[in-house]
């Protein structure tokens, strides 16, 4: 979630709200994704109102949040979809994000992220996180199943 769906900033209201930016284009490339029938899940290690809210937004049915073990939460997910890892794509930013990337079968990173995830991934993004990265990473899942252009046909009239 942060620094992948969001630039990895955290904005405070002067109430001590957390608020959080997301990506208009991130978010059509998930429904893309989902339209062609992949199943997205958020593995975060922090707890918000506003990821439970994009996810129904975006219709993402598997959150798991405020999750320290990252690896567990994925291994679980695994059991509950029935999923094997290498069917399996991860995107992470960060040091508590390398065992789900070094456990899936494509490793995606931003490029503001550190050396060490840069180290365990397939692929370091062009666009930053809450930039564009996870529509770089769907459309490139949807071109490799040879499923981008039925994807974006509906707009291409």
């Amino acid at each position: 979630m942060d620094g992948v769906l969001t630039d990895g900033s955290l904005h405070y209201t002067s109430a001590g709200e957390e608020v959080k930016a997301f990506d208009i284009q991130d978010g059509l490339g998930i429904k893309l994704l989902q339209d062609g029938g992949v199943a997205v899940a958020i593995i975060t290690g922090r707890r918000s109102p506003m990821v439970e809210r994009r996810a129904l937004e975006l219709g993402i049915a598997h959150v798991v949040q405020g999750t320290e073990d990252k690896l567990a939460a994925f291994e679980h997910l695994l059991a509950e979809t029935g999923l094997p890892p290498e069917s399996v794509a991860c995107m992470g930013d960060d040091l508590p994000d390398v065992p789900l990337l070094r456990r899936c079968a494509l490793a995606a990173t931003v490029p503001d992220a550190p050396e060490t995830v840069k180290a365990n991934a397939h692929l370091v993004t062009q666009r930053r996180g809450g930039r564009g990265a996870v529509r770089e990473v769907c459309e490139m899942i949807l071109a490799a199943q040879d499923k981008l252009d039925r994807a974006l046909e509906r707009y291409l009239r």
